[in-house]
């Protein structure tokens, strides 16, 4: 039996990725006091901003196949 996901899915799954990895990043800011975490903020940032990206382009992608040519 194989798991079937669809791009909606994949998509879907990026943005809650991007979502929580962007909140995580601020919540563990060193503004918001004394945290002693190992987590590179800068790398998460990034990789939270790219999953954004990404899910755009699949978004983007939905609608171009919505649009008739």
């Amino acid at each position: 039996m194989a798991f079937a996901i669809s791009l909606w899915d994949l998509g879907l799954w990026l943005a809650v990725s991007s979502f929580l990895m962007l909140i995580t990043s601020e919540i563990s800011s060193p503004y918001y006091g004394r945290i002693n975490l190992h987590i590179d903020l800068k790398r998460m940032r990034k990789i939270a901003i790219a999953l954004g990206i990404a899910f755009l382009f699949v978004v983007s992608l939905k609608v171009i196949s919505i649009i008739p040519v």
